[in-house]
């Protein structure tokens, strides 16, 4: 009992998970490191192709095998008809609106800037800036599935 008394003991309860904010929070920013990652690629004239592991099961064995496939990613970005870069973010299928007035893209003028506008994005999703306009589309999205 001595060598337990030099130490210092507390009740500890380990937190079961994170909150839902949080999860948004993270899996959006993820899909913005994502594009990030596509248009330094496309600047550089490189290709971006992330891969994933894909189970499958082998029909005639019964056979349970995973492979790594690559994941088709998308670019959140177009260009207008002024010639400019529209940028928008969706989570999920949808898009989400970054005001009351409809407002769903950013308007960029070169790559470089695109850059900078999707690393601001990343930072004011890490940063809790867009946690209502994440709810919103989060609600729609689920609303979705409902029969």
């Amino acid at each position: 009992m001595s060598i337990l008394s030099n130490l210092k003991l507390v009740a500890s309860k380990k937190k079961q998970g994170i909150s839902p904010v949080i999860q948004r929070r993270n899996k959006l920013s993820n899909k913005i490191y994502e594009q990030i990652q596509l248009a330094q690629a496309q600047k550089e004239g490189r290709t971006y192709a992330p891969t994933r592991l894909k189970t499958y099961v082998n029909k005639q064995t019964g056979e349970r095998k995973t492979i790594e496939s690559v994941k088709k990613v998308r670019e959140w970005w177009h260009i207008n008809d002024s010639g400019k870069i529209n940028l928008f973010c969706k989570y999920g299928s949808k898009q989400i609106q970054f005001d009351a007035k409809g407002k769903n893209a950013i308007e960029v003028s070169n790559g470089d800037e695109l850059l900078t506008a999707l690393e601001s994005l990343k930072l004011a999703v890490e940063q809790g800036e867009l946690d209502q306009q994440i709810e919103a589309t989060s609600g729609a999205l689920r609303a979705g599935f409902l029969k």
